[in-house]
């Protein structure tokens, strides 16, 4: 007879623990990423780790501590049709998501994503199912009012980009308000430009309402005359921007002498309709944005705009909702830094210039 084929056995973290020569605790801290572990144990468990050919079992791993090791994120379409149209709006979501997942990959978590339309019905019970699907929920802007959210925070911990914080969020942003004064202190007192417009984005947008305001009062506090009617209304497109524009050159009005962009995509479509018009930018209208979304510095002429860290934005919601929901207790608004950078579209020569700004703060809610 043929001799018994021998049954092989799987290795355990005990085993692991046994052949680095530490606890089963600074195995799980090594493998789970969390604590400090000395380098010197990072180093013997891993070693472990390669000649065992351990492989941590994940789906056990959440079993034990009733996780799914899935967080859900969800974000608006721009329009009813899905993504018709509208590649350009979502640059700055991309890359947000892409910050989601590469911190949720060194968690072992996975991204269960999801797009709902702006119009569409039935949001909050889709927003719900997804909440059911995983440990917590990051939501993009404008998702959910604020009874909504409360709603869904009974039942996971929940997160909320460029929105506000509330007694049962976190909230992540970055600095609106001192990218927005920074900006236009430089149009006013440094090019001298008098008349101003800001062109927005969708109007019930946390995100877009701060900047609108801050434009407002900073440019009345240096002397200048703005415009920001309903006629200036966009909707965060290159599309929006540029029909915005269209549409007040064929009313026959001028134009001011800078236009402030909601964001990157907007002030991408305006470009484009004032070189269709002949309107030099920036010798005749100079033209800014907020984000610096990867395109900006390669248009022509390259966009003055606000830095947002859009890959950290996204990486620090996974890693606060990450926390909560293995359970730091605390309420927070979580504000990223940004930068001015100075190119050639508001009249200047190509030369970052950092805005002087706090690091990333926790401020606690009352």
């Amino acid at each position: 007879m043929g001799e018994a084929k021998r049954t092989r056995v799987t290795p355990t973290i005990y085993d692991v623990a046994g052949r680095a020569g530490v606890s089963i605790a600074s195995v799980s801290r090594v493998l789970n990423g969390q604590g400090s572990p000395r380098a010197e144990t990072r180093m013997r468990v891993l070693r472990a780790v390669r000649e065992l050919s351990f492989v941590p079992d994940g789906a056990a791993r959440a079993l034990s501590n009733q996780l799914k090791e899935v967080v859900g994120v969800v974000f608006r379409r721009g329009s009813e049709v899905p993504f018709e149209d509208e590649e350009e709006s979502l640059l700055f979501i991309d890359v947000i998501n892409r910050g989601i997942e590469v911190a949720a990959q060194r968690r072992g978590f996975d991204v269960l994503m999801s797009s709902v339309g702006i119009r569409e019905d039935g949001v909050s019970t889709r927003v719900a199912a997804i909440a059911g699907k995983a440990d917590g929920l990051i939501l993009h802007d404008r998702m959910l009012s604020a009874a909504g959210i409360a709603r869904l925070a009974e039942s996971v911990p929940v997160v909320t980009l460029a929105g506000r914080p509330s007694r049962v969020s976190i909230n992540v942003r970055c600095d609106n308000e001192s990218g927005m004064r920074a900006l236009i202190r430089h149009l006013v007192t440094d090019h001298g430009y008098r008349s101003l417009a800001f062109l927005s984005g969708h109007p019930d947008s946390p995100d877009n309402q701060a900047r609108a305001r801050v434009f407002e009062a900073q440019a009345i506090a240096c002397g200048a005359e703005i415009h920001a009617a309903a006629a200036w209304h966009g909707d965060y497109s290159a599309s929006g921007g540029a029909r915005v524009i269209a549409s007040l050159l064929d009313e026959g009005r001028i134009l001011p002498r800078a236009i402030v962009c909601a964001n990157d995509q907007t002030a991408l479509g305006v470009m484009h309709a004032l070189a269709r018009r002949g309107i030099a930018v920036p010798n005749e209208v100079a033209v800014t944005g907020f984000d610096d979304v990867p395109v900006a510095r390669h248009l022509h002429p390259p966009l003055t705009t606000v830095r947002q860290p859009i890959q950290e934005l996204g990486a620090t919601a996974f890693e606060v909702l990450h926390s909560r929901i293995n359970g730091s207790a605390g309420r927070r608004d979580v504000v990223l830094p940004v930068r001015l950078m100075i190119r050639e579209s508001c009249g200047c020569a190509h030369q970052p210039s950092p805005l002087p700004a706090p690091a990333a703060t926790v401020a606690d809610e009352a």
